[in-house]
């Protein structure tokens, strides 16, 4: 079982700090150009035969964002990947592909099953580094597990579990499922996965100690599933660096798709061109080479990353955001005020100040009051003079709330604030950071005169 003493669950900042080291190569600008011509050659078959219902679906798939989520978008290429490769599936051509009865349907009889072969090959790539992927997580959670019967077990309930969920996959299958059915299946069972992670590292009281000395699950560990997928936390990094060439090679793979499921809809009045045939070739080459290119470049990436780092390493991170900080002077005999608005109740609103000035006891007053849409004010937190503070408070009500640091009492020096303004809302979540520190040249005759 590997130590965890002294260690902290990796930062935004450290992933940050990882990811400089590996800059992804842009993708090839063929991607853009191909995806828009495909998208160009579906928009001409809608222009003579408007969509169906189920045509009318996928367009507005295609004309969507992609998900946000990394691993949410490698299962949508899987997914637009095998839809892709069902279309080119010679008993799902349109019937008079399928009779070849030209020398130029011949060609693109062949072509189309290069085409296929192609899709074929790199799904089974991705398939096969989800599956790496996945282990390499699970044995490195593993180390830092007890290596004794207890992990036996924790190996043999994982299996079990994938076992049932490999069953209700193929109970929908068995049952006529369809492909988009199967993969929206799969991506709930990766969200319940999640899930439990999270409550397993949120987990309390009695279930707590259980999982702890019971189990054994080191506390960093609890503190690493429960953050890890926080809309802000560190694989928010990961979607910032890596998702915007993956969500280009999403859209692309679902462009192909469009553009064929409409042509085999309408290959009886509208044939497929040889010009748009060479460009579907020329698209799924790119596609995959693209794609592939990604995978093995994401997998080193995910391989060598970090799940925990020294407290040491963590604190300096964050010491390093000082060059990011503001400062804010706040003259003798004058204020300094943070407003913040509050739409709903139930949002969270903290602080964490503190003046540093060495050995002398400098101190700032401090309160906070909320104004009611009505103009109303009622103090929440009374007015005092504090060297540091920290403190929150769950909302109420809807309005404004006003964070006061007070510098009125000062006749004749000035305190510089220098602060971190962290503004972060997410599921009503409002943080407010702020250090303050103090800065004068006369620092001494300042404490001789409050002695």
């Amino acid at each position: 079982m590997a130590s965890t003493e002294g260690l902290v669950p990796i930062t935004r900042a450290h992933l940050a700090s990882y990811y400089d080291k590996y800059p992804f190569p842009p993708l090839s600008h063929d991607v853009s150009r191909l995806s828009s011509q495909i998208r160009s050659f579906a928009n001409d078959l809608l222009d003579q035969h408007p969509p169906d219902q189920g045509e009318s679906i996928l367009i507005e798939e295609a004309d969507g964002q992609p998900p946000h989520k990394i691993d949410e978008n490698m299962w949508k290429n899987r997914e637009y990947i095998e839809e892709t490769i069902f279309l080119l599936d010679k008993p799902n051509w349109p019937e008079e592909l399928k009779q070849q009865s030209t020398p130029s349907e011949v060609e693109y009889a062949i072509m189309l099953g290069k085409l296929k072969d192609k899709l074929h090959n790199i799904l089974k790539f991705l398939e096969a580094f989800q599956v790496k992927n996945s282990e390499h997580v699970f044995n490195t959670v593993m180390t830092y597990l007890p290596q004794d019967f207890r992990g036996t077990l924790l190996r043999q309930q994982r299996e079990r579990s994938e076992r049932n969920k490999q069953a209700e996959v193929d109970a929908l299958v068995n049952s006529g499922g369809s492909i988009q059915e199967r993969y929206a299946l799969l991506w709930r069972q990766q969200m319940d996965r999640r899930r439990q992670l999270a409550q397993l590292g949120s987990a309390t009281g009695v279930y707590k100690t259980l999982v702890k000395y019971l189990v054994g699950v080191p506390q960093v560990l609890l503190d690493f599933v429960k953050t890890i997928n926080d809309d802000d936390g560190p694989m928010e990094e990961q979607r910032y660096r890596y998702g915007p060439p993956l969500y280009s090679l999403t859209s692309m793979i679902l462009s192909i798709r469009l553009f064929l499921s409409l042509s085999w809809t309408r290959y009886g009045a509208r044939k497929l061109k040889r010009e748009q045939l060479a460009l579907l070739e020329e698209a799924v080459e790119v596609y995959t080479t693209e794609f592939e290119r990604f995978m093995n470049f994401i997998s080193e990436v995910f391989a060598n990353s970090p799940f925990f780092i020294s407290a040491e390493v963590a604190g300096a991170l964050d010491a390093s955001k000082n060059d990011d900080y503001k400062e804010i002077t706040i003259p003798a005999g004058k204020t300094y005020e943070v407003l913040l608005s509050v739409d709903s109740v139930n949002s969270y609103i903290a602080w964490d100040f503190s003046l540093v000035q060495g050995k002398i006891n400098m101190d700032i007053g401090f309160s906070l009051e909320f104004l009611s849409p009505s103009g109303d004010k009622t103090l929440m937190l009374p007015y005092r003079r504090y060297e540091s503070d920290q403190g929150n408070f769950c909302t109420l009500m809807g309005g404004s709330y006003k964070l006061i640091w007070d510098n009125t009492y000062s006749t004749f020096f000035r305190k510089v604030c220098k602060f971190y303004w962290l503004h972060y809302i997410y599921s009503s979540l409002i943080i407010i950071v702020f250090h303050c520190t103090y800065e004068d040249s006369t620092k001494l005759l300042c404490w001789m005169l409050k002695a």
